[in-house]
């Protein structure tokens, strides 16, 4: 099986090394170079070519954010996370403005950014079997529009990616509109975490809300897949 190749940019050696051995503990990975300033980064990319990037915010030379600028302005299409002490909103706007899908604060755990790691793993598998090397049609196409609007729906804090997979699947293979109470019974999850995922699904839009009426007391919603 072969392994994504993975470029590490962090400017704190101790981080670096932590992280080296994070990455090269996952079985589809191999780190391929290591940076510790912006401008050593986009040198790393231009002749190493690497599948994905673990960028750090604050590098001393630039942003990790201009870097990744200048490497698309260059051409490269690498996937990034990032890797980062910064917390506030307005960077990770910018981050996922700049094509950023993947965000991890630091400290964090190995099983988070391998989690990360396996997100980006099973993106390159799809997009690999969506392409087969032609053009796409409008399936293909809409299933590289799903996936992209699933990963920024899942990097909210307490969102699993598997469950929400799991809930957007359940969704789209039902034919009428369904309530978080049947849906959560259906998963086998509560209504409070069903309702919670749906919403994720319609901020993102790949689900519609509305309202039934008819009955004794509130409203109750109903959420359908937009097809």
């Amino acid at each position: 099986m072969s392994r994504l190749r993975a470029l590490i940019v962090e400017d704190d050696f101790a981080v670096a090394h932590v992280t080296r051995g994070f990455v090269e503990r996952h079985p589809r990975y191999e780190v391929v170079g290591v940076a510790s300033t912006g401008a050593e980064a986009l040198r790393a990319l231009a002749e190493l070519e690497p599948d994905v990037m673990l960028l750090d915010v604050y590098l001393p030379d630039m942003s990790g954010i201009s870097v990744l600028g200048r490497a698309r302005v260059a051409g490269s299409r690498v996937e990034v996370i990032a890797v980062t002490a910064a917390r506030d909103l307005e960077t990770v706007r910018v981050a996922r403005a700049h094509g950023v899908h993947h965000y991890l604060v630091k400290p964090f755990p190995m099983q988070a950014l391998h989690e990360r790691l396996d997100d980006v793993w099973r993106a390159h598998e799809r997009d690999a079997a969506l392409s087969g090397g032609a053009d796409l049609d409008q399936t293909a196409v809409d299933a590289l529009m799903r996936r992209d609007a699933l990963a920024s729906a899942s990097q909210r804090k307490g969102v699993s990616p598997l469950t929400l997979e799991r809930v957007a699947s359940a969704l789209e293979d039902r034919a009428d509109p369904v309530s978080a109470a049947e849906l959560g019974e259906q998963l086998g999850i509560s209504r409070v975490s069903a309702r919670r995922y749906l919403e994720r699904l319609v901020e993102a839009g790949l689900a519609a809300r509305e309202p039934r009426y008819g009955q004794a007391g509130r409203p109750e919603l109903m959420y359908s897949a937009r097809r």
